[in-house]
């Protein structure tokens, strides 16, 4: 804590309990626990399809002439089984889906998600975070329960479901920004958010695991809607038992953490009810870089989450045990890659070896083009299973140094409107959730070849590259003049606070 603030505590006689509320853990560090634990679910909900849809659709044979080019990876499954009947194939899938369908059923949740990300955060406001989060999840939750029931009743019934998951799903990140804004003091808040988001990629990591070894248990694919349901239902008792909307509202907190918290919010608590200044925002050079930054990152990691376990297991040929573990590794490089480089990026920082503006375009170097140049190799590892699992899992880990690129920028830009800047770049940014599928599925077009999958991946790396060029041609990191013309202009990037982002 800075003297400043110590000498206003001192004032009204907290001094010695200023370090413990600082120090110890209180009730701020149950809320970003129950937020970790909240984003895992909510992760294991909206992946487990990735690789649920595996054991969900029927597979289709494969022809002679195509089995025998050298555009087909060799199945040693097949060969072994089926060496006397080359054209039977694992077929115990329940859907008939070509690749356009299994697109459509894949991108259903971000149709939804795209609506509601500007919706939750005027909720929130209105009605309180801990509602609209906890609303948001155990509403999810029963749409995921209901899931296999509405797969099988009709195509049309299980998106209709998916969307409806994505809408719940999408007014949770901006209600955790409220209710940020209301608990954790802004130079906790960097690591606060950082541990809570940290949430989704163990939620990915898990999911993807343990929903291979679901699908070839006697419960089969609807195992994986059930349990990450379920799980979220109790995950549900838990917050609105010990959630609660402001430190005020919370009958347990203690004294001294309660004061710490309003004397630290108080004292950087920017101006509330200025106009948004729309035009200026929408004619903002840097703010529509970061917009299209976010737009092309987010168009390779939602086709590399949605599509990974496809082309494990079409091309390459791993099991569905083996699937969901080999999935899963690529995320939990990116989030051990995540948590070191940040802190290390930090540390230039702060001892003054690398600006700010050097930071978000070193990232964002590392973020996209690493990717982009890693997926072009892809294609040509061909039928080497190890070399395109290590490739696959160099792109995504290195994806995760976004968050200290573009991810940034949005506070950077202007503290003032930070929230509505991430809601609007958020809400663009969906739109790859649902089209990168779709443009998945128009390639492959019913011909799972390794030709078919090159085009997916240099499509992937074009968009990677472009975003990432325009990222650091038209990129700032000085606050804009719009921000609040009627205070002083602060010049250099905004450093004590962090606004949560959507991956």
């Amino acid at each position: 804590m800075d003297a400043g603030r110590k000498q206003v505590f001192q004032q009204e006689g907290c001094q010695g309990q200023v370090d413990s509320a600082e120090s110890k853990l209180g009730k701020r560090h149950d809320l970003i626990l129950l937020l970790f634990l909240g984003f895992a679910g909510l992760y294991a909900m909206r992946v487990n399809l990735s690789v649920a849809i595996v054991a969900m659709v029927r597979a289709r044979p494969e022809s002679q002439s195509l089995r025998d080019t050298e555009d087909v990876c060799p199945n040693p499954e097949v060969a072994s089984e089926n060496k006397h009947n080359p054209l039977k194939v694992e077929s115990r899938g329940e859907f008939d889906w070509d690749e356009q369908t299994q697109g459509m059923v894949l991108g259903g949740f971000f149709y939804g998600y795209l609506l509601t990300n500007y919706l939750g955060g005027r909720l929130a406001d209105r009605f309180g975070g801990r509602l609209i989060y906890g609303a948001g999840v155990t509403l999810t939750a029963f749409l995921t329960i209901i899931s296999p029931s509405a797969a099988r009743y009709s195509t049309n019934a299980f998106i209709l479901v998916r969307v409806l998951e994505g809408m719940t799903e999408g007014v949770t990140y901006p209600a955790t920004n409220v209710m940020i804004s209301h608990w954790i003091p802004p130079q906790e808040r960097a690591r606060s958010i950082s541990r809570s988001c940290g949430g989704t990629l163990i939620g990915t990591v898990i999911t993807l695991s343990v929903s291979g070894w679901l699908t070839e248990t006697e419960w089969g694919w609807p195992s994986v809607f059930y349990l990450s349901g379920f799980i979220c239902l109790v995950w549900s008792w838990f917050w609105f038992r010990y959630a609660y909307d402001t430190p005020d509202d919370h009958p347990t907190i203690s004294a001294a953490e309660k004061h710490y918290i309003r004397q630290s919010i108080g004292h950087h608590r920017g101006k509330m009810g200025q106009n948004v200044p729309w035009r200026s925002i929408l004619t903002s050079v840097p703010f529509m870089t970061l917009v299209v930054a976010h737009v092309c990152h987010n168009w390779g990691f939602y086709c590399l989450l949605t599509e990974l376990p496809t082309y494990l297991r079409n091309i390459q040929h791993f099991n569905m045990k083996q699937n969901g573990l080999i999935s899963a590794l690529p995320y939990m490089v990116m989030w051990v890659f995540n948590l070191t480089y940040s802190s290390y990026m930090d540390h230039l920082l702060e001892t003054g070896k690398l600006s700010t503006k050097n930071i978000r375009k070193i990232s964002m170097i590392i973020a996209n083009h690493i990717p982009a140049a890693v997926l072009l190799l892809v294609p040509w590892v061909g039928c080497d299973r190890q070399r395109a699992v290590i490739l696959i899992c160099i792109a995504l880990g290195s994806g995760g140094a976004s968050t200290c690129g573009l991810h940034c920028g949005f506070q950077e830009l202007a503290p003032n409107f930070a929230g509505t800047l991430t809601g609007i770049s958020n809400t663009v940014a969906t739109i790859p959730g649902f089209l990168a599928p779709a443009v998945t599925g128009m390639i492959i077009n019913n011909q799972q070849t390794l030709s078919s999958w090159r085009e997916v991946f240099h499509v992937v790396s074009l968009i990677y590259i472009f975003g990432g060029t325009i990222y650091l041609i038209f990129m700032s990191a000085d606050t804009q003049p719009w921000n609040d013309a009627n205070t002083e202009k602060r010049k250099g990037p905004f450093k004590e606070t962090t606004v949560l982002k959507n991956v």
